[in-house]
């Protein structure tokens, strides 16, 4: 590993394919690829500080979901004008990712957030893909 510490956040579920950028990386005596993906979601105007409150109580099989579908470095942030929350992960394998969103702890997260963010009918975040414009190693 490159020595960052990974935070642990949000499964957000499908998001839609990003280019590949490779970046060397450890993994069980592999180098692995990286992907970079970029997303956006909207939470419900008045629900910064619950949305925080339960990222910070992320549950621990959620954390091992993410990181067990090639989920690193995650994070989520806030425009509070707009109540846009933009998400940066980088993963594995896109397949992979993929797989996470069908499994019941993601959709217990779903359930769980529902109420304080714009989602789909089964209870999935509203979710639009960024396109990766820049990029400095």
């Amino acid at each position: 590993m490159n020595g960052l510490r990974h935070k642990k956040f949000l499964a957000i579920g499908e998001v839609a394919n990003r280019e590949w950028r490779t970046m060397p990386k450890l993994r069980e005596g592999m180098v692995v690829s990286v992907m970079r993906k970029g997303f956006k979601m909207k939470l419900n105007p008045g629900q910064a500080l619950e949305y925080e409150k339960r990222h910070n109580g992320l549950w621990p099989e959620m954390a091992d979901m993410i990181h067990a579908h090639g989920g690193k470095n995650y994070s989520i942030f806030l425009d509070h004008d707009t109540h846009v929350l933009y998400g940066y992960i980088e993963i594995e394998d896109e397949a992979l990712w993929e797989k996470g969103a069908d499994t019941a702890i993601n959709r217990k997260w779903w359930d769980f957030m529902a109420d304080i963010m714009e989602t789909n009918p089964d209870n999935s975040p509203v979710c639009h893909d960024l396109q990766l414009i820049f990029h400095l190693k």
